[in-house]
């Protein structure tokens, strides 16, 4: 096939004990699916039905990389987030399927333009300028499920500059991994490459040009980087 321009770079992800790397789709994100976080920020806990939102495939940040100051915003928060990588899909995928389109798990930063966020929401309006902007989304190798099975219950954590700053438990999540991908699967029809954030605990706050960030996963899944 002949293209006027030269294809983008695919976006990747580096996959643990592996030299091959995982290719990226889609960037799925669940809001509010803990509730003490639903609660930090004004919101209901909303239980009967997730809220989603997406973020570009090319705005991961891989491979421990800086992270660069965003434009037009004094107010970037950090969500460390439990993230989900997705070796099969469909449409409106049973839950008891739903762990079985799962390739492996990550940590992540859902990296948000908070003061963005607070106008869009004052005038009902999208969220996109706050959470899909360029390098909005930091994320670990991803560890396969056959290594590390399906995670349930395991400490989720962020510092900054040595500081704890976000902890929980992912048994604490309003909406568990496969609930989310059948929910997704509702909306959308979901394939090989799609990666998941599935909610940040309570703790979110502002990061400074210079801070330094460790997020964790249980004890395989580790995030390190800086803001410049």
């Amino acid at each position: 096939m002949d293209l006027v321009l030269p294809a983008p770079p695919l976006p990747s992800l580096a996959v643990a004990g592996s030299q091959a790397r995982f290719p990226l789709r889609r960037i799925y994100c669940i809001g509010r699916n803990y509730a003490e976080h639903a609660r930090e920020m004004g919101a209901e806990v909303e239980r009967a039905r997730p809220m989603f939102f997406m973020k570009p495939a090319d705005a991961v940040v891989t491979d421990g990389a800086d992270v660069p100051w965003p434009s037009a915003t004094s107010d970037l928060h950090h969500e460390v987030e439990m993230v989900v990588a997705l070796r099969e899909g469909g449409r409106d995928i049973p839950l008891a399927r739903a762990l079985d389109c799962v390739y492996g798990y990550g940590v992540g930063l859902d990296l948000t333009r908070r003061d963005l966020q607070a106008a869009a929401k004052a005038k009902a309006h999208p969220w996109d300028a706050a959470k899909g902007f360029d390098a909005s989304a930091p994320v670990s190798a991803i560890h396969p499920v056959d290594a590390v099975g399906h995670p349930r219950d395991l400490s989720l954590s962020l510092e900054v500059n040595g500081a704890q700053r976000q902890r929980a438990s992912t048994g604490d999540m309003i909406f568990d991994v496969a609930a989310i991908i059948h929910e997704l699967s509702r909306l959308w029809r979901l394939a090989p490459g799609d990666l998941v954030f599935t909610g940040t605990p309570a703790g979110v706050a502002a990061l400074a040009r210079g801070d330094r960030f460790r997020a964790t996963l249980g004890d395989f899944a580790v995030l390190e980087g800086q803001i410049v």
